[in-house]
């Protein structure tokens, strides 16, 4: 496939976003995958060739709760991840099969269904920190790509990111191959992601990428609360980019060897009612968001008229505390109860 030939394909996230106001992303991959069998050590995106039954009846499961989005699973399917495995050298092809059962469901859903090519992080740190040079990783990230185009995506989901210089690569390779492209961050670090990128860096990240990210916004992190704070921030530093919220459902527990998360249904509906309040255009949920989940927020999404912006105060009182706040919101909470107390 040519470079040329890719720089044509039509940009239909930016299309149908053109057509709805708020777009409904799918649920988790990885957290739903294992309660359909996947074990801890196996490699996910060897499913996409020994169980693609399964990973078509996930995204179908998705799609039949409303979602207008489905990423692949193909998360960390770069070869420095696959390494991991011993399958880095089918890094291309094992993309394509993700984006293959992905496209299958898509096209079978008889209503317009954008098809994300999930690019999750390489795993190394970047210099001078670790081994990791921008350089290097366009050339991971590019692969990946490669094999995630072949399969039939309509736009790169650059996601769960945390150093800038991460997001930098993945969107140069995105760039390099004529794709439109999304980035979100995981703000999971008092308020910043583990590398120290604040929400408010993200609008400047995407200013200076040229062409542009089709939108940005944060996912997975530590809780709903957390993520709504992020992407609000976001969207008040920039009211004109398209922000994505794809939060946690609620907290992971632990109950004997498994992980379960606390977020209800109801939890999800409020939380996406809050994205939309919050400017959000794009609202999905991550680890833990199941079908049920994604189906109460589809009618959240299509019930709901956007109102003022929340305040932090109405965030915790609606979905619950935020789990890593940043310092200035643990301030401001303080003194939201110390004057209660005065009153």
């Amino acid at each position: 496939m040519s470079d040329t030939a890719v720089a044509a394909r039509p940009n239909r996230l930016a299309e149908l976003m053109a057509t709805k106001p708020v777009l409904l992303a799918d649920g988790a991959t990885g957290t739903n995958l294992f309660n359909m069998g996947l074990t801890s050590g196996d490699a996910p995106e060897l499913w996409n060739e020994i169980h693609p039954d399964r990973i078509r009846a996930l995204h179908q499961s998705f799609v039949d709760a409303g979602a207008d989005i489905i990423l692949t699973n193909s998360f960390g399917c770069n070869r420095r991840r696959l390494m991991l495995h011993d399958l880095q050298a089918r890094t291309r092809e094992l993309n394509r099969m993700a984006a293959e059962n992905a496209r299958a469901v898509a096209d079978a859903a008889g209503r317009p269904v954008i098809v994300a090519g999930s690019v999750g992080p390489t795993g190394d740190l970047f210099e001078p920190l670790g081994p990791m040079t921008e350089t290097e990783a366009v050339d991971v990230f590019k692969e990946q790509i490669e094999g995630l185009i072949d399969g039939g995506i309509d736009v790169v989901w650059i996601e769960t990111m945390s150093a800038p210089e991460e997001m930098r690569a993945a969107a140069a390779a995105a760039q390099a191959l004529g794709m439109p492209y999304t980035i979100t961050g995981s703000f999971d670090t008092a308020g910043r992601t583990m590398m120290g990128l604040p929400p408010q860096g993200m609008p400047d990240l995407a200013h200076a990428l040229h062409p542009a990210p089709v939108a940005i916004g944060a996912n997975c992190g530590v809780g709903a609360s957390d993520t709504l704070v992020s992407v609000g921030t976001m969207t008040a530093a920039d009211p004109d980019l398209i922000v994505i919220s794809k939060a946690n459902c609620g907290i992971p527990q632990v109950d004997g060897d498994q992980v379960k998360y606390t977020g209800t249904p109801e939890l999800m509906g409020r939380y996406a009612k809050l994205a939309i309040d919050s400017g959000v255009r794009i609202i999905g949920g991550c680890c833990g968001t199941s079908p049920t989940h994604l189906a109460a927020m589809r009618h959240a999404i299509d019930t709901h008229t956007r109102g003022d912006r929340p305040t932090f105060e109405a965030i915790v009182a609606d979905v619950g505390p935020l789990q890593s706040p940043p310092p200035a919101a643990t301030e401001g909470e303080g003194r939201e109860r110390r004057n209660r107390r005065r009153g």
